[in-house]
């Protein structure tokens, strides 16, 4: 009795415990608790931040591709025949393709 005889008055209010106790539980304890939340979702932020850096560098490339196709007949001609495996009507076209070594068990 002596020790909680110096509790202030106001933390002995069982709404402030309350209160309190629920404070603590949602910053630290809860499944989106914040301290980890923040953590993990500036992570996430870091992700798609060099997924967009990524993209649009595939961007810039394929704009630079569709430029040059614009621009040139014969490069658009080797595009589709290797690309799409295109031909012209009198022509045959044959793939070749590597041997790949057998998979051994």
């Amino acid at each position: 009795m002596k020790l909680l005889s110096h509790i202030p008055a106001w933390l002995k209010n069982k709404y402030v415990l309350t209160a309190l106790g629920f404070t603590v539980w949602i910053l630290f304890f809860d499944a989106r608790d914040f301290i980890t939340s923040h953590f993990r979702e500036k992570g996430e932020l870091r992700k798609l931040e060099a997924s967009k850096k990524y993209y649009e560098q595939q961007i810039a490339t394929t704009r630079h591709e569709l430029e040059q196709l614009r621009s040139n007949p014969a490069l658009l001609e080797k595009y589709a025949r290797e690309k799409y495996r295109m031909k012209k009507d009198n022509e045959d076209l044959f793939l070749v393709r590597e041997a790949t070594p057998p998979a051994k068990h």
